[in-house]
């Protein structure tokens, strides 16, 4: 049955969840929920669509069993949980950002790479006559990654409670978990190891593959990435406006331009004040420039020296291109599901 109604999962508790709605108020999709208690939301300005706040890996597990169609959790839950039918529209919203990392105690004083891992494990296989106990939520990939970088004698510890405790606690010789800045791990004790990352996560919106093809799904889809990318790439520019005298709008366009940090998007864009000009015939004009943020005092100097005054700076909300950058990945994913 085709679908009229939208449903999308949103984290109901845990790390992202406050940041997920400050994310989509900063998109123009402010979530409106009657009570906190409440389990179901709508968006006002997507008035196809109901919101439903799950748990991060319910929210895997809903999507993947179709029972919804979107929904925004992290690129680790999705990872550690694969399914056919769980595709990754977006993999980076640009938030929520931490590493999946194997960490050891910090008396190992000899351990800082995965192959001084792999010679502790071998170690402990011959002389303790076990294997190296690796404590974590995420088995899957880390199973995986054990594997892929030469470390086989292990046995994984699922644990769903506080890792970071677990060598201490001796129920574990060394861990793998997320980590968004390290404190925990050094508060506990532990170090990261140089080239264990397992997993660079973020916040992403993933979908129900075969849903996708219903019309309802797959243009909510494309409205929630045009939003997303415009509003993810307008957080990388500012819009300068400053005042500049010259001849002409065609000469002092010249002389903005001969930087090229500051002929930002596509310009600049000269626009004359009026009633205002000099004894000598030159005139005033308002010169705008959009510039990559790390580019602004760059900007600003360059103005500056090509006789610009009294700049304005503003951030800028939105950037969209001719075309949402993420639309390629949504029709990839919806020819593979026509073709499959």
């Amino acid at each position: 049955m085709t679908a009229k109604r939208v449903s999308l999962a949103l984290p109901s508790k845990g790390l992202l969840a406050d940041p997920t709605l400050s994310f989509l108020r900063t998109c123009d999709l402010k979530v409106h929920k009657l009570n906190p208690r409440q389990y179901t939301a709508s968006i006002p300005s997507l008035p196809q669509v109901d919101v439903l706040f799950q748990r991060v890996r319910d929210i895997v597990y809903k999507i993947a069993d179709g029972t919804v169609h979107l929904g925004i959790t992290g690129l680790d839950v999705v990872m550690e949980h694969p399914s056919t039918e769980l595709a990754v529209v977006h993999d980076n919203l640009d938030y929520g950002h931490c590493d999946l990392v194997m960490a050891v105690p910090e008396t190992w004083i000899d351990v800082e790479t995965m192959s001084d891992l792999v010679d502790i494990s071998l170690d402990f296989r011959e002389h303790k006559r076990r294997n190296l106990r690796v404590a974590t939520k995420f088995t899957n990939l880390t199973r995986r990654f054990l594997h892929e970088q030469g470390v086989h004698h292990f046995t994984l510890v699922e644990s769903e409670g506080a890792l970071e405790a677990a060598p201490t606690l001796g129920y574990a010789d060394i861990i793998c978990d997320l980590t968004a800045t390290g404190t925990t791990l050094r508060e506990n004790h532990l170090k990261p190891l140089i080239d264990g990352v397992v997993l660079h996560s973020q916040a992403c919106l993933v979908a129900h593959r075969t849903a996708l093809a219903q019309p309802a799904v797959r243009e909510t889809t494309r409205t929630l990435l045009e939003l997303i990318d415009g509003a993810i790439q307008g957080h990388d520019y500012y819009s300068i406006t400053a005042n500049v005298c010259g001849q002409d709008a065609e000469e002092i366009a010249q002389r903005i331009a001969q930087n090229p940090l500051t002929r930002g998007l596509q310009g600049p864009t000269v626009a004359p004040l009026f009633a205002a000009s000099t004894q000598s015939g030159e005139h005033w004009y308002a010169v705008t420039i959009v510039v990559r943020s790390k580019n602004l005092l760059d900007a600003i100097a360059h103005l500056r020296s090509a006789g610009g005054v009294q700049a304005t700076v503003m951030p800028v909300r939105y950037v969209f291109l001719d075309k949402s950058p993420s639309d390629a990945r949504l029709d990839a994913l919806l020819n593979n599901t026509q073709d499959s």
